[in-house]
């Protein structure tokens, strides 16, 4: 299955429910994941930009999608991305099929 970094960013309301109750939300997140047909590799709280980072696998970009709305529409994340990830030696496949489509293409030649 295709993996995913997601990463999101809390809202201040879900920041002060944190704090009033802390909580590890590993076993919430997996859940969500599951029901969307993926599997959660790791959850971390992170410094920066964004507050959570995930590593996800997923069997296709709708179920993504439909993972990403759900956890959207409560309301907990003020933001998020989703960078889809390939492992080396699909990196690899890629460059060499980059060599046939570049033999295809012209570039614009001032």
């Amino acid at each position: 299955m295709p993996m995913y970094l997601f990463e999101g960013k809390y809202t201040v309301d879900a920041f002060k429910r944190l704090v009033e109750k802390p909580t590890d939300r590993t076993e919430i997140v997996r859940k969500t994941v599951e029901a969307a047909g993926g599997k959660l590799h790791h959850l971390f709280f992170a410094f920066g930009d964004y507050d959570v980072v995930a590593l996800v696998e997923y069997p296709d970009n709708e179920s993504v999608a439909a993972q990403s709305m759900a956890v959207a529409a409560g309301g907990s994340l003020s933001a998020g991305r989703t960078t889809v990830l390939m492992s080396y030696p699909e990196a690899v496949r890629a460059m060499k099929k980059a060599q046939a489509v570049g033999k295809a293409y012209t570039p614009v030649k001032g």
